[in-house]
């Protein structure tokens, strides 16, 4: 994996807002409108899409940072779409500068840090992580 092949790469999704992307489907507020925890799905799929190409055989990322600022609201109904773009990579981290839009108009910002790793290594020492923990009887 070369670090320099993902700085500068850039990603889209979109999203249809559904009844259950709302603040008040996901037990967020009152509020029929799409919630931020969605907003940020729409984005961390962005992420995604604009590295996928870099990555070799058993390589992956994962989000282990976010900040989303909403800047407005969006009826079901709507298209939204999450541009980002690759700002910076440290430590195996890469951070994605990102934008959601409706139409014109900006929704949210947000930045995003995805740690590179091993898929196989990760999921082992997940695994370990998640076994049950005894102790031997003395």
């Amino acid at each position: 994996m070369d670090p320099a092949q993902f700085l500068g790469s850039v990603g889209m999704a979109s999203l249809t807002v559904r009844p259950l992307d709302t603040g008040v489907a996901q037990g967020i507020n009152d509020l029929p409108v799409l919630a931020a925890n969605c907003t940020l799905n729409v984005v961390e799929s962005a992420c995604s899409a604009a590295i996928a190409e870099f990555f070799g055989t058993g390589e992956t990322s994962f989000t282990i940072g976010a900040a989303i600022q909403m800047r407005g609201a969006v009826s079901i109904g709507s298209e939204v779409r999450a541009l980002v773009r690759a700002t910076e990579f440290s430590e195996n981290i890469l951070t994605f500068e990102c934008e959601v839009h409706q139409d014109q108009r900006i929704i949210a910002v947000a930045q995003v840090q995805r740690r590179l790793v091993d898929r196989v290594s990760f999921m082992a020492r997940s695994a370990a992580e998640n076994l049950p923990h005894t102790s031997a009887a003395s």
